[in-house]
């Protein structure tokens, strides 16, 4: 019984092991079976993303390469512009009067500058504060503003040798730009003409914005590739650019020196808002000296006053009062009204119960007295006894209120009346210079005319090389007599005496007007006027002087503008060697 117990309980033993091994394999199966799938699972996933990555890939760069070169190209390639140096401007014996001279250009890398530890005490970096005469907070504003860029300009047009200072300091983040800067010799002696161009080189004032094309040449054009840190890593094609020209001017810059220190000096003694000269070869039309004053250095803007910037040669119009009167002479001496001989009542008169009269009482004068005397009287009986249409039609011809053509942008054409009826007043004060309005560069193509005997010759601020014929607009023989009847004005008795030149004879006439105020009301203020020629017996040049507002006591153009005609006037005959041709003296 025992023995059957015994047996009995190893056969559960058995049994009990037997099935626990059972239980614990089966367990083992079910583990690595899970396993196995958890791993197929993964595999799959894994597989199925590097597909579709690969489809991805191969859609990207074969099927459809486009969106990811555009952005790609987007991110890397710049194109640049780039102009050839800027054209010399040169007077008429290649005198320079505008040149372009190497500088540089201050720069920072705000993402480099702004990883660098410590900057603000470092005394590199308040050497580059004092250098630039920025304080150092204003240059980490500027940076910390534009943060995200890689490239800001902290100073331009630094000459080479700060320059070269700055690039010893070695500062992180700060590099030197190559650029140019426009230098003028002759600063602000030819300031308003010449002009002056921006801090990128582009003209803004005078010669240098009316040639700008010519003087720049047409830009060329680079396609590069950059790197995320900026270098070029590739250049990828090139559009050449066109050359720069050098400009040579008309200018004399001799001449110009010597127009602009004599208009200077009546400037400042009258006390005058501003003045104006100008010189032209009557033989070619040729500008020799364009000036005005006051002035300003163009070689430091800083301070310039924008007032004294424009050219007052060619922007302001002004009355031209007594100098239009030869022209009233010469048509009426071609009609036939009067005679060379001829006197004329010169007693006040009334027009539309306006009181015609001189500034000094005459019964009567002569033509050549007329001129002489400068008579409103006299010039507005002629006028009114001729057919108004034909003095009109000479006012044209000879250029009064119509443009030059000169070339400079600016200019203005100054102001002439298109009336369908003119009353009688209307004539007479027309034949006295009021009613229109002229530039100053008008006024002096108008004597440069009567100087050529008649013949009009387009005005130039280039150099001309060959002859200039020009065109007749009016019979030379009644322009000769008239320039014969306008050296009266520079001799004794005359009203212009003052502009008289020793050893030469000058044909001139002053005119005084006086000034528009902001009502259109005259107001007393007055403009002062001389033009002339000479030598009178062979014209080689025209000048006009206009000083306006002068503030003496005296403000006559006989006073006033005839004392700098002749100290210019004389110093231009003298400088190129011109003949006297006064043998009374």
């Amino acid at each position: 019984m025992l023995h059957l117990k015994k047996n009995n309980f190893y056969l559960i033993k058995k049994t009990y092991k037997k099935e626990q091994n059972n239980f614990f394999n089966e367990k083992k199966t079910k583990k690595t079976n899970y396993i196995n799938w958890r791993f197929f699972v993964l595999y799959s996933f894994v597989f199925l993303s590097l597909l579709i990555l690969t489809l991805r890939v191969i859609f990207l760069q074969i099927i459809n390469p486009n969106p990811l070169i555009i952005e790609g190209d987007h991110r890397t390639l710049r194109i640049q512009s780039f102009l050839d140096t800027r054209g010399i401007i040169n007077d008429r014996a290649g005198y320079p009067l505008a040149v372009t001279v190497s500088v540089n250009a201050i720069c920072a890398d705000p993402s480099v500058i702004l990883n660098t530890k410590n900057i603000k005490n470092n005394k590199h970096w308040k050497a580059l504060s004092k250098t630039l005469s920025i304080p150092l907070k204003e240059i980490f504003l500027r940076i910390d503003a534009y943060k995200k860029s890689q490239f800001i300009y902290l100073a331009r047009q630094i000459s080479p040798e700060i320059a070269k200072y700055i690039k010893k300091l070695q500062l992180p983040g700060i590099f030197l730009l190559e650029e140019s800067k426009r230098y003028y010799p002759f600063g602000k002696i030819s300031a308003q003409l010449i002009g002056i161009t921006n801090i990128d080189g582009i003209g803004i004032e005078g010669i240098e914005k009316s040639f700008n094309t010519f003087l720049t040449g047409k830009p060329g054009k680079r396609k590069i590739r950059k790197d995320n840190k900026g270098k070029i890593i590739e250049n990828i094609s090139l559009v050449n650019k066109s050359s720069s020209n050098n400009l040579t001017l008309s200018i004399d810059t001799k001449l110009q020196t010597i127009v602009y220190h004599k208009l200077n000096e009546a400037v400042e003694k009258n006390k005058a808002d501003s003045g104006t000269a100008i010189l032209i070869d009557i033989k070619t039309g040729e500008v020799l000296a364009m000036a005005n004053s006051p002035t300003y250095n163009p070689n430091n803007t800083r301070y310039m006053i924008k007032k004294n910037v424009r050219n007052r040669a060619i922007t302001d119009i002004f009355e031209p009062g007594s100098t239009v009167k030869p022209i009233v002479i010469m048509e009426a001496l071609k009609l036939g009204i009067i005679q060379e001989n001829s006197v004329i009542n010169t007693k006040p008169f009334l027009v539309a119960k306006h009181q015609i009269k001189d500034v000094s009482y005459h019964d009567k004068l002569t033509i050549t007295g007329i001129l002489k005397k400068s008579s409103n009287v006299g010039v507005s009986r002629i006028a009114l006894s001729m057919p108004f249409s034909k003095l009109l039609d000479s006012y044209i011809k000879f250029g009064l209120g119509q443009p030059t053509q000169l070339g400079l942008i600016g200019e203005k054409s100054g102001f002439f009346p298109t009336k369908k009826k003119w009353s009688d007043l209307d004539k007479a004060t027309f034949s006295f210079g009021y009613g229109l309005m002229v530039t100053p560069l008008q006024l002096a193509r108008l004597y440069a005319t009567i100087g050529s005997y008649g013949i009009y010759r387009p005005l130039s601020i280039i150099k001309i090389n060959s002859p200039v014929y020009g065109k007749r607009i009016f019979p030379k023989k009644y322009v000769q007599k008239v320039i014969h009847m306008m050296e009266s004005v520079a001799k004794p008795g005359g009203g212009g005496i003052q502009a008289a030149v020793k050893g030469y004879r000058v044909a001139i006439k002053t005119g005084t007007a006086k000034k528009v105020g902001i009502h259109g009301y005259y107001i007393k203020k007055y403009t002062a006027y001389t033009a002339g020629i000479a030598p009178a017996s062979n014209p080689r040049f025209s000048l006009i002087i206009i000083i306006d507002n002068p503030k003496g006591k005296k403000y006559y153009g006989g006073a006033i503008s005839a004392p700098v005609f002749s100290n210019i006037m004389k110093l231009i005959l003298k400088k190129m060697n011109i003949k006297p041709d006064d043998l009374s003296h």
